[in-house]
């Protein structure tokens, strides 16, 4: 008899638990809780729709100082990070080569010289003598041959003297490119600028018989250019002109402003992607830019001031060409509007009609997002 009453108990206690979850499953269908509802107020700012793109900071002018002629760099008077101004003398190639040369055409020369005199003077005789012989000529005193052959002779010396005179232009030609090859020895700054690289250490020999070899680097760094890479389906957007910003890696809040120079035709293919270069240069004054660095480029293709601003993710049903329906939190009650858009980005979008600022828009409803 006790068994059963506990047996009894017990079924007593399941059906009050069943009574109450089903009294309170009726409760809550005739009391849902309230959606919670996450909201953003409408409000005015400027608005800009940009084309993002990764670019890299190089120098306006760059320019690879080379040697033009053979020789020891027997002095290299810059290092890397050396300022140096306009004709500064950066190195010495060892210049006994091209003294040489000089020496040399000058003794040439020298001798060349002489020989003129001695063949001007024979030149002269010989033209006093065929004078003289033509005035016998016309007594008979001297014979047809030798008149003949004092006009050869005449002929001849005339002949040398071109000759020497010839070999002293062509040997004065050589005299002045061997010093103009030991104006060469000495690199001189071909402009302003830092040293940003050096290929050629003092005391390497260089060869210049087929091309100049390169010795150091300059580049101007008070003027920066900034080569993006875009994609071709945003370059077709891009004109020259156009608004442009970035930001570095080492100061993402700092921004650095320009305007877009040109877009570059030839394209770069990035794992069988298609990029092009746009390109604009920013002043840096402060010298904070450096070579290679990377930049994280805003190209800006429109913007409005004080635009009237909500989220992109707030658009609920398009209704039409740039109409949406849009939720609205008007006293604690969802309301549902037809709104009109102008510009958008990725993020935001601009309300032409159907809100005011400080209206309270429904972007999710519980962690979903409206519409």
């Amino acid at each position: 008899m006790t068994g059963f009453k506990g047996h009894k108990r017990r079924w007593i206690l399941v059906l009050a638990v069943i009574a109450a979850i089903a009294a309170a499953a009726v409760w809550h269908f005739r009391h849902p809780a309230p959606t919670d509802f996450k909201t953003v107020k409408a409000s005015k700012r400027d608005l800009q729709q940009n084309v993002l793109a990764t670019g890299q900071l190089d120098a306006v002018r760059k320019v690879d100082v080379g040697a033009q002629v053979s020789g020891q760099l027997e002095k290299l008077y810059v290092e890397i990070g050396d300022k140096v101004k306009k004709g500064q003398l950066l190195g010495v190639i060892d210049p006994q080569q091209a003294q040489n040369s000089i020496r040399e055409g000058e003794a040439t020369l020298r001798e060349l010289h002489a020989q003129l005199l001695q063949a001007q003077a024979e030149q002269q005789l010989a033209a006093v003598t065929l004078q003289r012989n033509q005035a016998l000529a016309k007594l008979q005193a001297v014979s047809r041959q030798d008149l003949d052959q004092a006009a050869t002779q005449l002929a001849v010396k005339k002949a040398q003297v071109g000759t020497i005179n010839a070999q002293i232009a062509r040997n004065q030609a050589s005299l002045d490119t061997a010093k103009i090859n030991l104006a060469y020895t000495r690199i001189e700054a071909p402009m302003d600028g830092d040293v940003v690289q050096i290929t050629t250490l003092q005391g390497q020999t260089m060869i210049a018989a087929q091309q100049a070899p390169n010795i150091l680097t300059l580049a101007d760094l008070g003027t920066m250019l900034v080569k993006a890479q875009v994609s071709e389906a945003d370059v077709i957007n891009l004109k020259p002109g156009q608004k442009a910003w970035f930001t570095v890696l080492g100061d993402p809040t700092r921004r650095f402003d320009g305007v877009l120079k040109d877009i570059q035709p030839t394209p770069e293919k990035v794992n069988n992607a298609i990029f092009y270069y746009a390109r604009f240069e920013v002043p840096n004054p402060e010298r904070l830019l450096r070579l290679q660095m990377t930049a994280q480029v805003h190209i800006q293709l429109a913007g409005v001031e004080q635009a009237l601003v909500i989220p992109l993710a707030a658009l609920g049903d398009q209704i039409a060409d740039n109409r949406y329906h849009v939720s609205v939190l008007k006293q604690g009650k969802e309301e549902k509007r037809e709104v009109a858009i102008g510009l958008r980005n990725n993020i935001d979008v601009q309300i032409l009609s159907g809100l005011e600022a400080g209206d309270e828009v429904i972007v999710s409803r519980g962690g979903v997002e409206a519409g």
